[in-house]
């Protein structure tokens, strides 16, 4: 099969990509409105884009009346956030939190999520994720169709169990983030494996899973 993606429709086009660029990390997205409701809302076009300096993607979608996403005009205006990593425990809320609220209502108070304050920007963290990257605007760039905001990040926050401060490894075994797969369907992590040999017998108990 291929496919002339010029004779495709802007949904063909997405619904083909979406379900085939999977699966993808999950960023639970909190940011601060004007009058300092915390805004919280997930996107699964997400990506770590670099290590120096520190950055990371998200894309958010234009609403179709030409408003600004909440997330999204927060941004715009504080140029903070705090990027999310979703687990098996967090998945139900995460996805709960991507209903439309209004403006002034939080998404984190309507799913029973609790907040913790941030300790670089004002956007606060949620205390319930295994990890919190506190991010700064580094970069606006737009399209038609979205707005894609790239996020210094100047903090993270992480569970005692998940890093190990002596070698800054990440103890994987402790750590079971979820992924968006097509249409509606999430996948989780837990079935891991190796592809070389030597890769097994490097492995210390930070690895193991």
């Amino acid at each position: 099969m291929n496919v002339d993606f010029a004779t495709l429709t802007e949904y063909q086009r997405y619904k083909m990509m979406a379900s085939l660029i999977v699966p993808r990390p999950i960023a639970l997205v909190t940011t601060l409105s004007e009058g300092g409701v915390v805004n919280a809302a997930p996107f699964s076009m997400f990506a770590m884009m670099g290590e120096e300096p520190p950055i990371v993607m998200i894309s958010l979608n234009r609403l179709q009346d030409g408003q600004l996403k909440d997330t999204a005009a927060n941004i715009k205006r504080s140029k903070e956030f705090v990027v999310h990593m979703c687990d098996e425990d967090l998945a139900e809320q995460m996805h709960r939190c991507g209903e439309r609220l209004p403006p002034d209502q939080s998404e984190l108070e309507a799913v029973g999520l609790t907040t913790a304050p941030s300790c670089a920007i004002a956007p606060p963290r949620i205390a319930e994720a295994p990890v919190a990257f506190e991010c700064t605007l580094w970069e606006l760039i737009e399209t038609d169709s979205r707005q894609i905001f790239i996020g210094k990040v100047v903090w993270m926050h992480a569970r005692d169990e998940l890093i190990d401060t002596d070698t800054w490894r990440v103890r994987l075994q402790h750590y079971h983030p979820v992924g968006r797969f097509g249409a509606s369907f999430y996948v989780k992590t837990r079935e891991r494996y190796a592809l070389e040999a030597q890769a097994l017998e490097r492995s210390t108990p930070i690895d193991e899973m």
